[in-house]
């Protein structure tokens, strides 16, 4: 693992992501030594405001009135396709841009070497938007610390195309 973790957070940046989530919702933090080895087991440093959250305020939490819950550390929901490409956090996210490849020619068929990487390499699995649909935490690369989602369509930054990291993204998805 070549990186370092991030400054932690500012505290203002933490109280906001505990308000976002209500106690009863949370399940219990990591702590920072379940962090750190499991960014060892990774090969890749969290990037920051998550790290923290994941350490001291909640890996992952149940459904709520406007989403379905965020996923712990390392695991998939469970409409994640079964037999997929193994995740691979450490590996380069391979985009910067939005891309659908359900419009790009270059596309031959869904089994696409090029789609799957989208889906396993350089992420953690958030949360599920709906069976098809997934937001993800880029890990690695130009995109590191930025939430995307993830489709059986296409991908882009969210939310709307426009880059927000996971503070930013909590927040989005508590004002509905």
């Amino acid at each position: 693992m070549t990186r370092t973790p991030d400054p932690r957070p500012d505290e203002a940046t933490l109280e906001d992501l505990r308000s976002a989530l209500p106690a009863e919702r949370r399940e219990p933090a990591l702590g920072y030594p379940a962090v750190e080895a499991w960014e060892a087991e990774n090969g890749v440093t969290l990037p920051e405001p998550y790290r923290s959250f994941v350490a001291e305020i909640s890996n992952g939490s149940g459904p709520g009135p406007l989403d379905g819950g965020l996923q712990p550390l390392g695991h998939l929901p469970a409409c994640w396709a079964a037999g997929a490409t193994p995740r691979r956090p450490d590996a380069m996210f391979p985009l910067e841009a939005e891309w659908i490849w359900e419009d790009d020619e270059s596309v031959e068929h869904d089994e696409d070497a090029r789609i799957d990487a989208v889906f396993s390499d350089g992420s953690v699995v958030l949360s599920a938007q709906d069976t098809r649909s997934f937001w993800l935490l880029v890990t690695t690369g130009p995109q590191r610390g930025r939430v995307w989602l993830v489709a059986d369509v296409g991908a882009g930054p969210a939310p709307d195309g426009e880059p927000a990291g996971f503070a930013e993204w909590v927040r989005d998805r508590q004002a509905g």
